[in-house]
């Protein structure tokens, strides 16, 4: 499925569903126009949320694979920025708590 990957809109995901853990638990990858992957993971919660890119798809394949077995070994091989403020609301002041 990865090597038919198209450019732009398409993309990959693994999902890991499991009754004992709360929360969003996936990995994702998109081949963007310029031809390099998008890869993303989430690890439960919005702030646990990952990026990097990569030209390899050799390494997008391994690091599928190792998420999905729960061997984070081939998630070591990346450069990852934490994205996770992109999916977190701001708190309105009239929901803030007091501070005195």
């Amino acid at each position: 499925m990865l090597a038919g990957l198209g450019r732009g809109n398409e993309h990959l995901v693994l999902e890991r569903q499991d009754e004992d853990r709360e929360g969003d638990w996936y990995i994702q990858v998109l081949l963007r126009d310029n031809n390099t992957y998008q890869l993303e993971y989430r690890d439960g919660v919005a702030a646990e949320h990952y990026q990097t890119q990569t030209v390899s798809q050799e390494k997008v394949q391994q690091a599928l694979l190792d998420w999905a077995a729960e061997r984070l070994g081939g998630l070591e091989g990346f450069m990852w920025n934490n994205i996770g403020h992109m999916f977190t609301l701001p708190v309105a002041e009239d929901d803030a708590e007091p501070t005195a």
